[in-house]
Order: C-alpha cells, then sequence, then structure tokens
C-alpha cells in the first residue's frame, strides 16, 4: 500500500468536505495540489477514509500516456431503479450523467500474487445492468485544473444510478448503439452511443489488475462502470426521464436536487 503524505491528507480534507457537503470551491492551495498522478491517487486515497461509507463500486477506463482513470463509488450515492427519486447534487435545475453499463461483482477478488485472467474476472460477474453515472466536479473552475486534479478529485464522480439488468452476453459485445432519451414523454434527439473501448469489459479487466497491484482487493456486490457511450450531457431534475440504450433494454428516472449547504 502506498504511504500517504501529510500534504496528501491535507488535499483530502479539502475535497471530502466539499463532497460531503455538495460545495465547489478553487482549486487546491498550490503546495497542495498533485504534482503527478502518483500523487493524485495518494489523495484520491486519503478521501476514502474520510466519507463514513463503504466503497461501493468504482469507475475505470483504459488507461493512456499521463491518464490514468479510476476512481471509488461510494455506497451511499449508488441508488436503483424503483426507489425514491434520485438525489443528486444539481445545478441550475439539471444533473450531468453519462450513459453507461454496470458490471456487479458476485463474488470477491481478493489480492493475491498472481494476475486476474479475464475469464476468471468474467466469472465473478454476478449482473449487468444499465446505469448512468451521476457527474459533479468538487471545483468552481475546470479550466484551470491539469489531469492530476481531476483525477485527485475522484474525476467528476458524484454517484451512480442502477437500471435494470440486462442480457449479460448480449452486453458485453456491445460496441455500439444508439441512446434515445424522453423528458416527461417528449423525445429528444438521439445520441449515436459508442463505448471508448472494443468491449465495455476491457476496462474492468485492467482495473482488477490495477487494484491487486496496490493490494486493494474487489468485493461481492461491488459495481463497476467502464466508459460512457455517449460523453456526457445534462438532464432536468424532477421530471420523468426514460432512456433507451439500443437493444439492451431501457431505464426510467426522476433526479431530485439535494440541498446545498452554504459555503462556510
Amino acid at each position: 500500500m502506498t504511504t500517504i503524505s501529510a500534504n496528501a491528507q491535507a488535499a483530502a480534507l479539502i475535497l471530502a468536505q466539499r463532497r460531503l457537503l455538495g460545495q465547489q470551491g478553487p482549486r487546491l492551495p498550490e503546495a497542495l495540489r498533485p504534482a503527478d498522478l502518483d500523487a493524485a491517487m495518494q489523495i484520491q486515497l486519503a478521501i476514502v477514509p474520510l466519507m463514513g461509507d463503504e466503497v461501493g463500486g468504482w469507475k475505470c477506463g483504459t488507461p493512456g500516456p499521463d491518464k490514468l482513470v479510476v476512481a471509488p463509488i461510494y455506497a451511499r450515492t449508488i441508488h436503483a431503479e424503483g426507489e425514491a427519486p434520485c438525489p443528486v447534487w444539481a445545478h441550475d435545475g439539471a444533473v450531468r450523467v453519462e450513459p453507461e453499463l454496470a458490471f456487479v461483482l458476485g463474488v470477491d477478488l481478493p489480492v493475491r500474487d498472481q494476475p486476474y485472467e479475464p475469464a476468471e474476472v468474467d466469472a465473478a460477474i454476478l449482473a449487468t445492468h444499465l446505469a448512468l453515472e451521476l457527474i459533479d466536479s468538487r471545483y468552481s473552475d475546470p479550466s484551470v485544473l491539469t489531469f492530476a486534479d481531476k483525477l485527485a478529485d475522484g474525476l467528476v464522480n458524484q454517484g451512480l444510478f442502477l437500471g435494470p439488468q440486462v442480457d449479460a452476453e448480449l452486453a458485453c459485445h456491445t460496441h455500439v448503439m444508439p441512446i434515445a432519451v424522453r423528458v416527461d414523454g417528449l423525445p429528444q434527439p438521439a445520441r449515436a452511443g459508442q463505448h471508448p473501448d472494443p468491449l465495455p469489459r476491457l476496462p474492468l479487466y485492467w482495473l482488477v489488475e490495477y487494484l491487486r497491484e496496490q493490494g486493494l482487493g474487489m468485493r461481492a456486490g461491488q459495481v463497476v462502470i467502464t466508459g460512457s457511450y455517449a460523453g456526457t450531457f445534462a438532464l432536468p431534475v424532477g421530471q420523468r426521464v426514460a432512456m433507451r440504450y439500443g437493444e439492451l433494454g431501457s431505464l426510467e428516472v426522476c433526479f431530485e436536487a439535494r440541498s446545498r449547504d452554504p459555503v462556510a
């Protein structure tokens, strides 16, 4: 496990408070900003014990040069279809979302010496669901941020809406599909959906290995999302939204704005 520095702990306190209270603020003080991806991950890991919550899942994506796409999703921020309206931190009556597939683990994938093969990860998946990643930043001005700044804050994740279970075999081979949205029964222009990777499980295989190498296992019940099929876009709060994911199925959701505490 990585040793957490004093600066990372101080940065984590600031970002955790903003996350808990639904606040945004300027980028971290210069002395606390992460200089690279390793420093960003120190901050991200230091936030976890400050949240008073379990890690209910992960967002991930295929890494690239100077890019690491991984962040925890906290259990109390994961909401399921059929529950009460989905609470979100909203701005100007809307919340930004990303349409994704969510993979739910049915067994633990503990830390071990040898790597996990993709077939072992496939066998660990209990269910595949339609999902919406819920987006919000703890920074007020994203234009001044580096990727490391964003990684430290959890890559704009504020939670996850879990839709219905779908056919796992069909879903794991679905690279392209249209995303159709209706708000209070009125259709919006369809989006030509495409996953960032040829197969939507590829980032999951990477995540399992990345966490294993960090000395972090995965638990049964955790949910993993691996990339948006249609980028990020806004949906209104207080209205019924229906979204169809090609031939996989549809989800319905009504968002409810959470009350933000005043900035101290």
